[in-house]
């Protein structure tokens, strides 16, 4: 018989009335995501998703397994996954297919214990005569071995499923959340720090597809700042899926607040202006909302009054995943994700232009917004969303960034 991969859901599992939908939703990511590497055919039941590539050699099957475990641990909405050995169910082949398959395995193991999961309660054998039976066979077969049924290096699963019997030993975790596109669409600020990419992983992670808004102020920000964000977008597909991207200028905004608005207000206004341009292309794209990797207190513009000053132009909510993290458990999900050394190249956003030497702390919304309305922003606002230039990022297909 072949090897398959199994795929195991997380909360999915349960959803009600709709789960259907979760599920339809992850077998297609699943499908897009290993569709360059080869043809697989594809089952679900009982919370699994079977997955066997369509080849006759062992061999070649073995390197299309390989080649796909490492997408699938990046695919939101699986729990856990693993590479089994289908069988019939007949108990003396379970038994004979289990010492081929897991030989390797058990050898460079010391201890081990059997597990049995029978959902079909036909099977003569109960799962504990399972275990008993099969653990005597492996021990026979592989006599350095102890049985060890707390701490075991090695767990053998024997799974009794309707149609086939199911032999692995090697369960890995998987991504966990929900599929994404299960929760809808939002649109991320992607400044090009180590804070939005984060944000953005997070988010994926319960079911939003993501697109990315970037502000650009060139000549004082550089074509180098630029493809930076453009690489961040690309290290981003293997978990978000396909991304559209929005690089909007923003040099003439702000410009303009640098000439007309109190130095001390700088920073606020801005980031005012660009939550309004960012819920403008949302709506544009059907977005239901805006994320931004703000953690509260980490600089001046995230203190809560600066905060609510932000969100008082929002005309969606503003979700911030990482609000009450620190800098270390941030830093340590983006070198997870490979964002991090990206993201600390040297090549800094429009968030550093015309930095106010004594920014405003603890600013009063009624004061913000008549600073605001000293100028008419909106022809600006309108040109800047209009002149926003959109590129799309598909997942990686590249080997070298698996």
């Amino acid at each position: 018989m072949r090897e398959i991969i199994l795929v195991k859901y997380g909360e999915m599992a349960l959803k009600g009335l709709n789960r259907s939908t979760f599920e339809d939703a992850l077998l297609r990511n699943i499908r897009y995501r290993l569709k360059a590497l080869g043809k697989f055919s594809y089952a679900k039941a009982q919370s699994t998703i079977y997955i066997t590539p369509e080849t006759d050699t062992d061999e070649v099957c073995a390197e299309l397994i390989d080649k796909a475990m490492p997408r699938l641990k990046k695919v939101f909405g699986i729990a856990a996954l693993c590479r089994a050995r289908e069988c019939e169910k007949d108990f003396a082949k379970i038994a004979e297919q289990a010492v081929a398959y897991l030989h390797e395995t058990l050898t460079a193991a010391k201890t081990f214990k059997v597990e049995a999961k029978r959902s079909d309660k036909a099977f003569p054998m109960k799962s504990p005569e399972i275990c008993r039976e099969l653990g005597g066979i492996l021990l026979e077969a592989n006599p350095h071995l102890t049985v060890n049924v707390t701490e075991p290096e090695i767990t053998v699963t024997v799974e009794i499923r309707d149609t086939h019997a199911y032999i692995h030993a090697a369960r890995e975790k998987g991504a966990g959340g929900l599929p994404v596109g299960t929760a809808g669409n939002a649109m991320l600020l992607l400044s090009g720090g180590i804070d939005s990419p984060v944000a953005a992983y997070m988010m994926a992670k319960r079911g939003l597809r993501i697109t990315a808004c970037h502000f650009a102020s060139p000549p004082y920000t550089s074509e180098r700042a630029r493809m930076k964000v453009e690489t961040l977008c690309e290290k981003l597909t293997p978990w978000c899926g396909s991304m559209a991207f929005y690089c909007v200028p923003f040099t003439e905004i702000q410009e303009e607040l640098q000439r007309n608005c109190p130095e001390e207000f700088f920073t606020i206004l801005m980031r005012r202006l660009m939550m309004e341009i960012a819920c403008k292309l949302a709506e544009r794209d059907q977005c239901g909302a805006i994320i931004t990797g703000e953690s509260l207190g980490q600089v001046a513009s995230q203190t809560l009054p600066a905060l609510a000053c932000t969100d008082a132009v929002a005309t969606m909510p503003v979700l911030r995943p990482l609000i009450g993290m620190d800098k270390v458990e941030i830093v340590e999900i983006s070198r997870k994700i490979d964002t991090f050394e990206t993201s600390i190249q040297p090549y800094e956003d429009c968030c550093t232009v015309f930095t106010p030497r004594h920014p405003k702390l603890r600013p009063h919304l009624p004061e913000i917004e008549e600073a605001q309305a000293a100028v008419d922003f909106a022809p600006m606002i309108e040109k800047a969303v209009a002149n926003a230039e959109k590129k799309i990022f598909a997942q990686h297909i590249s080997e070298a960034n698996m």
